[in-house]
Formats: structure tokens, sequence, C-alpha cells
């Protein structure tokens, strides 16, 4: 406990750059919260606020005393998902339950949340868990009647209080969020992966539906006027809150939240609150680290808050402001001995995710000079600058699987490292470390991203929606269904890069990103639209059982057809995915020999462009897509990049770089326009280019490890990877996933955060 005080405080004085690129400069008062709070609620005098956590580490209730600044009680839940409400009388606490498909109910007496039932969702006793999903929640004016967004089951839920029975349910829009009730009654309920806002009527006692407002996409956050005349709806995606008249069904305006001059992707306002004379709109810039101030249609300015904004809390003399990300990330290789049957590693990067308060005295003193804060703290002030590059025509953009920085060069002494984290040295990652020694050693590269369902948007679409940010917690600790792997709930608004090629006829080729094989193995497609028809079909998507060598083989012969033919795409995209390993499974290649198959694959790539005449015009981009696969001594997020090509030189380059400033770099040279406020402002690497080419080839190196080398049967290891499911990137516990690849590479080394035990005794700690 005392080491996460002090590494909170160290924080707050520090605040160095967020991996998404970001500063943080708040004001007001800091109260530390749980893992990814979601959620929070004021009691009715005023002492205290409530606290919904939906983290990977914990979910549950947090109670916080406003005055003291502490957590004074945490009911922990077995699985919690947004919705939070207090009764009208203030007597009762509702928290939507998530997976469990319940709605918990609590006494709230003296300050504290006592007795716990539970209002059932389920239709059957044997319903899958998570088929009700109750997220958004709310209540009639006599409380007799509690409203549930089912979000995995596409319905408004409609439960008699007393009873517990669930008395109507009705269809509500895909991925149902936000509930609203009206001062008539009626009730509004956002469809998250949707356009509208559903309308349901009060009659003799009952709800009738009564049709949809159209609002625009993805609708989050409801939140209604006192007179009930003005219903406001948050639309993440695309920046904008709508205003809707509720009597003419229709929306009056729209309010611009977008950044300057970016794109209407990158805000994410996905909370509301208003001021009690209701003259202020308060809106929570997730993606600002900021709350934005509306008078009627006019944007008056922005308060810095911490990272990721997410509930609101407005009273006459404060602004309660929860963020989802609290006060940043930091290094991984240390933390506290776990005890017996800890259920979550506490260094593990999801379980680092701890949010904050932050209480802002009211009324706002200068809130010009706030704005000029927030702009600052976003890069809004640097002008997007003409950037000069070499004569680059072609790009190769190369997305491999979670390893971060000291994993594979933390033995280059040159580069800020920890020779005890390497998994992966010179021997086995030979090429990864002849790339950096000729090419630049990139020692302060950071993925935006905390995993890959999060990697591989911001890799190719340089943002993430709410969608994603809130749920990926409960999808990662098996708390929540998984979305349709072929649906658009979680796809940005500006697309991908292959959408934006197609926009701009920009010729790309794809080699197995966002791709799946069929059940012969000898064709891919895309899974998002429009990608196939620039897919690879020979190109094998994710599938450990086959070797980075062959994805290597299906690119160089294409390549190399395109180089007879003059017809080298501008843009080419590629997923090399071995890196990732299958742990200690028996019979599987061993963690090394992954490693090594993906290094040479990786090596043959250049090699074969650096032999072509397309050596003066291409440059490779090679990084993982996150960094959540083992430790690293500077921070959770600091990964592999190598930039190749024949104008890049040898030397440290200790300079931040993250994913979005790649991927803008990417866009400049192809000419590409970007998607969000990201890329949009990101620190573009043409600085690391010298201005004459070096054309010397460059030949692969074969690793010192054999390629086919396997796991050997009735290891721990073995036994612990038994279970894992390694049909898809980041479908297994990953947390488990850590340990045993420590185990496999390390032995008995004692595994960091935990320096009084060997992975073994954790892997047997283990519930």
């Amino acid at each position: 406990m005392m080491l996460g005080v002090i590494a909170w405080l160290a924080v707050e004085v520090l605040r160095p750059m967020l991996p998404t690129g970001e500063r943080l400069d708040p004001v007001g008062r800091a109260i530390a919260v749980g893992n990814l709070p979601l959620n929070m609620i004021a009691s009715p005098d005023g002492e205290h606020l409530l606290v919904l956590l939906s983290g990977w580490r914990d979910q549950g209730i947090q109670v916080v005393g406003i005055a003291s600044g502490n957590v004074e009680q945490f009911i922990p839940l077995p699985s919690s998902f947004l919705g939070l409400k207090f009764s009208p009388d203030g007597k009762t606490v509702y928290a939507s339950g998530g997976n469990d498909d319940v709605i918990h109910l609590f006494n709230w007496t003296g300050g504290r949340l006592e007795g716990q039932r539970q209002l059932s969702l389920k239709r059957r006793a044997d319903d899958k868990a998570g088929s009700h999903y109750p997220a958004g929640i709310a209540l009639s004016a006599d409380g007799r009647r509690l409203y549930a967004a089912e979000n995995t089951g596409d319905a408004l839920a409609v439960i008699d209080v007393p009873s517990g029975r669930v008395m109507q349910r009705f269809a509500a829009g895909h991925y149902p969020y936000g509930v609203a009730v009206a001062p008539d009654g009626a009730v509004y309920v956002s469809a998250w992966s949707g356009n509208s806002v559903s309308v349901f009527r009060p009659i003799h006692g009952e709800l009738v539906a009564s049709g949809a407002i159209e609002v625009g996409r993805h609708p989050s956050a409801l939140l209604f006027n006192r007179s009930g005349s003005r219903l406001y709806a948050t639309l993440a995606g695309v920046d904008r809150i709508a205003v809707i008249d509720p009597n003419a069904r229709r929306v009056v305006r729209y309010l611009d939240d977008s950044s300057p001059r970016g794109p209407h992707e990158g805000s994410t306002p996905n909370a509301l609150a208003l001021s009690p004379d209701q003259s202020l709109l308060y809106v929570a810039e997730a993606d600002n680290n900021a709350v934005a101030v509306f008078r009627g249609a006019a944007l008056l300015g922005r308060i810095p808050v911490d990272w990721y904004p997410s509930a609101l809390v407005a009273a006459r003399d404060r602004l309660f402001v929860l963020n989802s990300k609290g006060a940043g990330t930091h290094p991984n290789p240390d933390g506290r001995q776990p005890p017996k049957n800890a259920p979550r590693d506490p260094v593990y990067t999801l379980a680092q995710i701890n949010g904050s308060i932050r209480v802002i005295d009211l009324p706002l003193r200068d809130l010009g000079e706030l704005t000029k804060r927030v702009a600052r703290a976003n890069n809004w002030t640097d002008a997007p600058a003409r950037r000069a590059y070499p004569p680059f025509k072609h790009v190769l953009y190369i997305i491999k699987e979670n390893r971060t920085y000291d994993q594979i060069l933390g033995d280059m002494p040159q580069g800020d490292n920890d020779p005890s984290l390497v998994f992966f040295p010179r021997d086995v990652a030979a090429n990864h470390h002849a790339l950096a020694d000729r090419f630049g050693l990139f020692d302060r590269f950071f993925t935006n991203a905390e995993v890959s369902s999060q990697g591989h948007m911001w890799s190719t679409a340089g943002y993430v929606t709410d969608y994603m940010e809130k749920v990926v917690h409960s999808l990662y600790a098996d708390k929540r269904p998984a979305p349709d792997e072929e649906g658009e709930v979680e796809d940005a608004s500006e697309g991908y890069l292959w959408t934006r090629a197609a926009q701009q006829h920009i010729s790309m080729r794809n080699y197995g990103e966002f791709s799946t094989m069929n059940k012969e193995k000898t064709a891919t497609r895309g899974i998002k639209p429009m990608l196939t028809q620039v897919t690879s079909p020979k190109y094998p998507s994710y599938d450990l059982s086959i070797p980075d060598q062959k994805r290597a083989d299906v690119f160089i012969e294409e390549f190399e057809q395109y180089v007879r033919s003059g017809t080298l795409p501008s843009l080419m995209l590629m997923h090399l995915p071995n890196d990732h390993t299958a742990g200690g499974r028996a019979g599987r290649r061993t963690p090394s020999a992954y490693m090594a198959d993906n290094d040479l694959a990786l090596g043959r790539i250049v090699s074969a462009i650096s032999k072509s005449r397309h050596w003066r015009d291409t440059v490779v981009f090679v990084l993982e897509d996150d960094a959540q696969d083992g430790p690293d001594h500077v921070d959770s997020h600091r990964s592999v990049l190598l930039v190749i090509s024949a104008y890049n030189r040898p030397g440290v380059v200790h300079r931040f770089v993250n994913t979005t400033d790649v991927l803008a770099t990417i866009e400049q040279i192809v000419g590409m326009r970007p998607f969000s406020q990201f890329d949009t402002y990101g620190r573009a690497l043409a600085d690391v280019f010298a201005a004459e080419a070096d054309l010397t080839p460059y030949d692969a190196v074969t690793p010192g490890v054999p390629l086919d080398e396997t796991n050997p049967a009735a290891t721990p290891a073995a036994k612990a990877s038994s279970a894992l499911d390694l049909s898809k990137p980041d479908i297994l516990d990953d947390d488990l996933f850590n340990r045993i690849l420590w185990l496999a590479i390390k032995g008995e080394t004692p595994y960091p955060g935990a320096q009084r035990a060997t992975p073994l005794q954790l892997l047997e700690a283990r519930p």
C-alpha cells in the first residue's frame, strides 16, 4: 500500500508524458481511487462520492469521503459495469452487475453501504453469463420501477423493484448504454452501436415503445435538463453532443466538441453534467483529459483534469471529475508481494490503471488560462508543419505482438536498459539487434495501447473508441462476452488505413492484419469492410502453428512480382505475430524458437527490400501493437520500434515516440489524411532520416537457436500452459501467460514485482 501511495505522489509531482503523447496539467484536489472507475454519484447529503469500478483487477463500489479524500469503504463485486444510482428517497443504492446479469441493491446508512440483494435479469436459470449485461440504469420518480439497459441483450428491462420481477422487456437498439427518465415518465435509451435513442412512453402504469430519434453515430451518455425540454446525448466517436427536443422528437443542434483544426475524432465526449442553475453544460472529454464548458451552443473553454475523465458531478461550489485512468502509467518490474491466492497481479499493465477524482472549486477563476493549459498539454499549440522526408514512395508497416523494450533490447548497453529483464537476447533476436545497431536504437518508444484489442486499433486507425476503452478490462478478465469479430461497435468513425487509402486512391496491400483464414488454412480474407479486396489471400493470418518463415516467403514472392511489374503499392501493412509465442505449451515451439522464427522472418523481409531497386525509396516501420506481455523498467507501455531505410543511421534515438507518431509519419509519407487528434498533432519522425542514402544491402542474420525447438512435456510451464487458448491474440489470461513465459525462459529467477516468490510459487498460489 505504501509503495502505491509513493508511486501516486511521484506521478503527481513529475507529470510525465502519457503513452498517448499528451501531458497532464490538472487543476483541483486529487483523490486516488481504484482500477478503471467508470461512474460516480454523490450521496444525498453531499458528503460522499460512490465510485463504480470496472477494472481488470477490481470490480465493485468504493465509497469516498469528500472531506477526508479517502476511500472509506470498498464493496467488491464479481462483475460491475457502468450503472450506479441512488433511489429517489436516498436510502438505496443500485449498481449494475455486468456479466452476472443482475442489479445489486444496497442500503445506504450512515455513509456506508450495508446489506445486499439482487434483482436478476435472467429469463432462465441456465442463461449464459453476460447474455443481458446491465449497463446504464434509471428509476421511476416513485422508485418502484428500475430501467436497465441490457448492453449485450439489445434490450431495455423494466423491473418491479418490490417484487424483483422483470415486468417488461423491449428492443432498444444495438448495445444499449445510457438510460434517462423524463419528468413525464418517458424513458430514453441510447444505442451505443447504433445511431438512435429509443423512446418508451408510460401508459396506464406500463411502458409502450414509441419509436426512436436518430441522433448520430454511437450515442452513449444521456442527460435531461430539469424541465425535460432538452435531452443531451454524447456522440463520443464524432466529437459531438446532440441536443434533442424530446417533444419534437428531433435533434435541434449539435455542439462541436472537436479539437482545434483536428478531425471530428479524438476528444471523446462521454459524460455530462449541468450546473445547478442549468446555465452551463459540463462535458467530460475522455481523450482531451479535460472538461468542456458550454453555455448554449458556445464552447466557453476547457478545464484540465487527469487521464480519461468519464463521469461528472456538478454541485453549487464544486465540480467532481472522475478520471478512469488517473495519473498515468509507470514501470512494471517492481511491485508488492501478492498474498496467497491473489487473483490479479498488481504489476500487469491493466492492473496499473488506477483512477482519480479531481475536486474543482467553482466558480472557475480563469477559464481562459485553463483552456490554454489544455491546449498545451494536448500539443494543440504546435501548428502542424510540412515535413521534409527523403524521396520515399513506399512504406512497409509491420505490426508484431506484445513485447516490451527490455524483453528484446534490454541487453543493448547503449540504450536505457535493464539486462535482468531480457527474454530474447542477441543470439535469439539476432536481426532485431543488428537492425537496431545499423538503423538506430529507439529507447523511448511507447505503445498508445495497454493490450492488443486496443493496440491494433491505435496502430491502424489512430484512435480507440470509448466502447473499447470501457470494456477491454472486463473482456480481458473474462467478465464480458466478446463482441462480434466482424461487427463495427469498436470501429472508429474515421475508419482504418485501408478505408482511408481507398478514399484517397492510395495503393495498398495487406498481409494478415485484421484477417482470418478458411478452415483449410488455404486462403485469407479481411474481417473488416473493404479489407479483403487489398488482402493477400496467401499470407497466413494469426495462427501460431504456422511459422513466420511462411509469411516471409509469401511476402517476398509478392514483393518480387511487384518489383518486376513496377507496381509496388505505396503502403504495405503486415501482421508478423509469432513473437507472441505459445508460452510453455508442450509440443509447441519454445518461446525462444518462436522469437527466432519471428526475428529471421523480419531479417529476410528487410534483406529482400534492401537488395531491390526499391531500397532507395522504401521505408520500413516495425513496432509491437502493445507491450502487455512482460516487464519494463521505464514504463509498462515502452516497446520496440525499428525504423529501417537507406536514410537511417546508427545511434540511440532518445526522444519520445509513440504508435500514433509512427502512424502520422506514414500518413505524411504516403499523403494520407490523419484520423484523429492523436496523429494530427503527433511528433512525426522526419528528423530521424539522413540527407543522403546508404544503399548497402542488409544481410539477414541467422539466430543462434533452432527454429523448431519444442517445449518438453510434464514441466510446470507446460502444465500451466495447457489451458491457454492460443487461437487468437490475447483471448488468454495474459497475467498467467506472463508468468508462464517468465518461468519457461527465466526458470526460478524471482518474478518482477514479487521479489520473495519464484514464478512456480506464484503459479501454484493462483486459485
